[in-house]
């Protein structure tokens, strides 16, 4: 079975000790890429340096909305200087968190458009975190619109209903370790709607692991659970929700 890791942090401090002997790992464990993603403009470097190193990595550059209020005014032309590399494959994580604030919404808002914006101009896709903050980023996301190759919403949290209003909008649902909490029966009814079509896989690691390995570092690996949750909530073969899903995120982030 093999499979895609949509949204990684590898490069994070987590994995110093043990990160090449995991990487040099991935064949054997069914990791066929992992999308490695920045949260600042140096954090992004890394996930850079980190890509270019390692031949089942790609990454992307971005501001995560917690950083968004520490920005330099020259901080998407340093992005988009990023992006000439060729293992770049996509923007973000941008987005809105309302459930932490640990920067303003007038910041986040703001470089959440300057980046959707940059997104459109180099048309990569778009990688979103969206928590507590559903109704003004899809109102933002509308009034923007996306790149021509769309984007994914990272580690959805909401309900079916706002499922269904990113997919119409052109966006995947990031589905990853927490669709394996059984009480977690929102995002269950999350995957029944929108269906393995419109999924990605993801981790987030080193947080957010399966049910099975809670409390543990999360890891591209582990997606191989997910997988098999989202096979059991679907009533469909493991093997298809894999090559299903694995077709998915090589269309939005390798064609």
């Amino acid at each position: 079975m093999k499979f895609a890791d949509t949204h990684a942090h590898l490069h994070f401090p987590h994995f110093e000790e043990d990160r090449d002997q995991l990487i040099k790992l991935f064949p054997s464990k069914g990791v066929e890429f992992v999308i490695n993603v920045g949260i600042d403009v140096e954090d992004s470097k890394k996930a850079v340096e980190l890509a270019k190193k390692y031949e089942r990595i790609y990454c992307s550059v971005g501001v995560h909305p917690h950083e968004a209020g520490k920005v330099k005014p020259d901080y998407l032309e340093k992005l988009e200087e990023l992006t000439k590399e060729k293992k770049v494959v996509a923007i973000g994580e941008t987005g809105l968190d309302y459930y932490r604030n640990f920067s303003s919404k007038e910041d986040q808002t703001k470089v959440f458009k300057e980046q959707l914006l940059l997104a459109k101009e180099l048309d990569l896709p778009v990688i979103i975190h969206i928590r507590d903050a559903y109704e003004d980023a899809y109102k933002i996301l509308s009034e923007i619109g996306l790149p021509t190759k769309g984007g994914v919403v990272h580690a959805f949290s909401a309900d079916s209903d706002w499922a269904l209003k990113f997919v119409q909008l052109g966006l995947f649902i990031g589905i990853g370790g927490p669709v394996t909490y059984p009480k977690n029966l929102s995002l269950k009814s999350v995957v029944r709607a929108v269906g393995i079509e419109n999924i990605l896989t993801e981790t987030d690691c080193p947080y957010l692991p399966p049910q099975q390995l809670r409390g543990k570092r999360n890891e591209p690996s582990y997606i191989r659970l997910v997988l098999e949750e989202i096979a059991k909530i679907l009533d469909e073969d493991v093997e298809q929700v894999a090559q299903i899903t694995l077709a998915n995120a090589k269309e939005l982030f390798l064609s």
